[in-house]
């Protein structure tokens, strides 16, 4: 019998319990909605209607014409849409080649408390500060083979003939691109390693200066291994944002000389607005976006970013 009055004395209280539960999950389902209608917005149904289009035969006015999966049929049999994939990814190389070293090099760099540390880091944030249209242009004056500044520096140095052709060059324009981007979000990255850097326990640091470890030995067996989360996140922002650089190549060389530099983003631009073939179009998109989903799912998954373990290892 107290057995039994026991069990129905703890009846009240689990069904408490699976209320309180329920009035949780309904929270965090309310908490949620504005971020799935946003995502739904922006991301589900924009990406919905480009599958649409890339059934259609539509020169964007006009009626249009169901095609079914034509469009993708002439485009991935196309040389023109596989040139500029494969263009998408050795920019994807060198933006990484350039940005992640240079960048964790700075973030490290100016994670330090000296005073003029941070003055150094405030300059390197400049260029974050400008648009990629303002930029574009003051890099085509800059690397113009008439009266651009890099010709004249690199001349008065003894360097080249002063009428480099940086631009107009089909071999190192896209090159000369993955610069200009890097200039640009190198201090981004550096503000991701130097927020990395100043979570690292300084315990580690005291320890390692026990043990007589110099500066690089520390920065190789602390600072690196415990950055590697970062590294991982910068890799993904890296990687994915190279498929939406746009506007920066378009006001440079507007895919030019020739192809050299028509990657998957120009190519659509082009194949939808030039022409006139939304349809065409809407298929480098949906390309697009499986591509920056595949390669981000790909990269967490080999990196175990996902698994969430923590950082301060050893503290």
């Amino acid at each position: 019998m107290d057995e039994l009055g026991l069990l129905d004395r703890a009846r009240p209280d689990l069904g408490e319990g699976c209320l309180v539960t329920d009035r949780i999950n309904l929270s965090r389902l309310l908490m949620m909605l504005p971020a799935v209608i946003f995502f739904a917005a922006f991301a589900l149904i924009p990406m919905c209607v480009a599958v649409y289009y890339s059934g259609l035969n539509w020169s964007g006015v006009g009626s249009a014409t169901w095609v079914g999966l034509q469009n993708w049929k002439s485009m991935l049999a196309s040389g023109e849409l596989w040139h500029s994939f494969w263009l998408t990814i050795a920019l994807m190389f060198w933006c990484w080649v350039l940005q992640n070293p240079l960048g964790l090099v700075i973030g490290v760099f100016t994670a330090g408390a000296q005073r003029h540390r941070a003055v150094f880091g405030a300059l390197y944030f400049i260029p974050l500060l400008f648009s990629s249209v303002a930029i574009g242009v003051t890099w085509s004056y800059i690397l113009s083979p008439t009266f651009g500044l890099m010709d004249n520096l690199l001349k008065a140095l003894g360097i080249g003939n002063g009428f480099e052709n940086w631009l107009g060059n089909p071999h190192i324009a896209l090159f000369v691109i993955a610069c200009i981007i890097s200039w640009q979000y190198i201090p981004f990255n550096a503000l991701l390693y130097q927020s990395g850097v100043r979570q690292i326990p300084r315990s580690l640091y005291e320890a390692a200066m026990i043990d007589g470890a110099g500066p690089i030995r520390t920065f190789f067996s602390i600072t690196l291994p415990q950055l590697k989360y970062t590294i991982t996140t910068t890799t993904v922002l890296i990687l994915t944002g190279t498929l939406t650089y746009f506007d920066l190549i378009y006001v440079v060389t507007n895919g030019g000389p020739g192809d050299a530099t028509q990657v998957l983003a120009i190519d659509m631009y082009k194949q939808a607005f030039t022409n006139l073939n939304i349809g065409a179009g809407s298929v480098i998109a949906v390309v697009l976006a499986v591509f920056g989903l595949l390669l981000s799912i790909i990269t967490l998954k080999f990196t175990g970013f996902n698994k969430m373990e923590s950082q301060m290892e050893g503290a």
